[in-house]
């Protein structure tokens, strides 16, 4: 019997509760309040994202990059990684980000099996539609 696209989209949702509830979210979402919560923190990153903004639009206009804003951004990137709770949320998100990619290669694997093979030999290179990841 073949699987209905709603019994998949069922086992998707259990899936996403069960993620939901991992010890790696629960941090990334502490971390993320903490930041969101720590005033020096925001205007690092307002400040960072910003100077990116601007450095892009310079670049799109042909005009470069001067040393000064390149130095500016080398001094708030700085700030940013020697910042605790932005360093905790960094953490937390590689940890919630390796989480998601352990869950991911794990519904590619039946499928790699499956696509990746022809007359069921396993081929000496990757052929045919590949799934990715974003």
């Amino acid at each position: 019997m073949a699987t209905t696209t709603q019994e998949i989209l069922d086992k998707a949702t259990s899936l996403g509760k069960l993620v939901a509830e991992h010890p790696a979210v629960e941090k990334y979402r502490q971390a993320q309040r903490a930041v969101a919560s720590d005033p020096d923190a925001g205007r690092l990153m307002s400040e960072f994202n910003r100077q990116l903004e601007a450095l892009a639009r310079a670049e799109q206009m042909g005009t470069g990059i001067t040393d000064a804003q390149r130095n500016q951004l080398e001094s708030l990137q700085g700030q940013i990684i020697s910042h605790i709770k932005i360093k905790a949320l960094n953490m937390a998100q590689v940890d919630f980000i390796d989480l998601l990619r352990k869950v991911t290669a794990e519904i590619h694997r039946p499928l790699a099996g499956d696509l990746g093979q022809a007359g069921g030999q396993t081929p000496a290179g990757p052929t045919g539609p590949r799934l990715s990841t974003i």
